[in-house]
């Protein structure tokens, strides 16, 4: 079955890329920071810091069954954790 695509669905502004095209592409990390930083526009947000933790397997299990931004959910509670009390 060879349909033929339908002309109002077809975007001549950004059309299909070739494999020219794709072998062409840099990464994103490749090109020099002042562009990024253009591209990516202004940091919202103070960046986040990576780090390793211990979890109780149950806890752990709470946070990932409640599906995607688990980490973020358990970045929320620990703040909110300190609101109230002090980590000494």
């Amino acid at each position: 079955m060879n349909k033929k695509p339908n002309p109002e669905l077809i975007d001549n502004d950004n059309p299909e890329w070739t494999a020219q095209d794709i072998k062409a592409a840099r990464p994103f990390s490749s090109l020099p920071a002042t562009l990024q930083s253009k591209l990516r526009g202004p940091q919202k947000a103070p960046p986040k810091v990576s780090t390793t933790i211990r979890l109780s397997p149950d806890v752990l299990q709470a946070f990932r069954a409640s599906g995607d931004g688990w980490q973020t959910r358990i970045d929320a509670a620990l703040r909110d954790w300190l609101r109230t009390h002090s980590p000494a």
